[in-house]
């Protein structure tokens, strides 16, 4: 694995691969906040400027990366308003100095007020209808929301990571696997709900709103899984999570049986967050940005919290 995966992204190189397509760069670039991926605001002569994501190597294939731009403008379609892709001579995935990126038009936006039962009503109405169409049918290539991708892989790169001190490595296994039995458990409790295609990571910061209202960016966490997993983030607590329902069952019924697992989408979460960081840490973006992990009292604390989401779910 390169440890620098991006070490050759130079802003010459982000501004010859939106020329490379046609648009006239004017030289002014802007950094957004991302570290999976690496994402430019770039100008462009005499238009509005484009946003040009660029993929971390190895983390989707081409053909997922493809079916998460053919889910944004099916929803672009049906009038979901989200942020899709550009098409250049029938292509979105696009390649440059070794790099697959993609552009898309720039839209701006603030925060939602979720202390607002109005904006919350309104966004449960708008993933009722991302919802709809992501019922049609699944995806194939983006995988599912399970305990395979947000706790075995995730506690195996923490357990394969430096970052974890010797003297935990045996509370953390215990604390992990404690906490994935827990869930297991919960998820056969609640038995079978419905997966369809979703956001995946819809907290705040993927939801801007204007005068006209929200929209959705980065779909870059779509995969399959129960419609709950798109409305949980966006609750701060038990009335916020009942205005979003009410806006939802305006449009779309939904399964009432899925609240049952918020606390073990919430736990996997919050493991899969020191496994994110752990499997990362080669990029030098997440040293600078997360230096807290590399402290012993931290890792402490994340196993005290793990044991309190398995009790919690017990």
């Amino acid at each position: 694995m390169n440890d620098t995966p991006y070490a050759g992204l130079t802003p010459d190189v982000v501004l010859d691969a939106v020329g490379a397509y046609g648009l006239w760069p004017d030289g002014r670039l802007l950094a957004l906040n991302s570290y999976e991926n690496r994402v430019w605001q770039v100008g462009i002569e005499d238009a509005a400027p484009v946003i040009a994501k660029f993929y971390r190597p190895g983390r989707w294939s081409d053909a997922a990366i493809l079916e998460e731009h053919a889910f944004a403008r099916e929803l672009a379609d049906d009038e979901v308003p989200v942020v899709a892709p550009l098409v250049f001579g029938g292509r979105s995935l696009l390649w440059h100095g070794g790099f697959r990126y993609a552009l898309a038009p720039r839209h701006g936006g603030r925060a939602p007020a979720l202390e607002s039962r109005e904006q919350l009503e309104w966004l449960g109405r708008l993933l009722a209808r991302l919802h709809a169409v992501g019922s049609r049918c699944p995806f194939v290539q983006r995988g599912t929301i399970d305990r395979a991708t947000l706790i075995a892989q995730p506690m195996q790169a923490v357990l394969a990571s430096p970052l974890l001190p010797a003297h935990l490595q045996a509370a953390y296994r215990g604390a992990a696997q404690r906490l994935d039995t827990a869930v297991a458990t919960r998820f056969d409790a609640v038995g079978s709900v419905r997966t369809l295609r979703l956001h995946g990571d819809c907290h705040p910061g993927n939801i801007l709103w204007t005068d006209a209202g929200p929209h959705f960016v980065d779909l870059d966490d779509a995969r399959m899984g129960p419609a709950v997993q798109d409305l949980w983030m966006l609750a701060s607590d038990d009335a916020a999570l009942r205005a979003l329902l009410d806006g939802y069952s305006q449009l779309r019924d939904f399964d009432h049986a899925e609240l049952a697992l918020v606390p073990a989408l919430r736990a996997m979460r919050q493991l899969h967050y020191a496994g994110w960081i752990a499997q990362r840490w080669h990029d030098p973006a997440f040293p600078a940005a997360f230096p807290f992990v590399a402290e012993a009292r931290w890792w402490d604390e994340h196993i005290a919290d793990l044991h309190e989401l398995a009790d919690a779910l017990d």
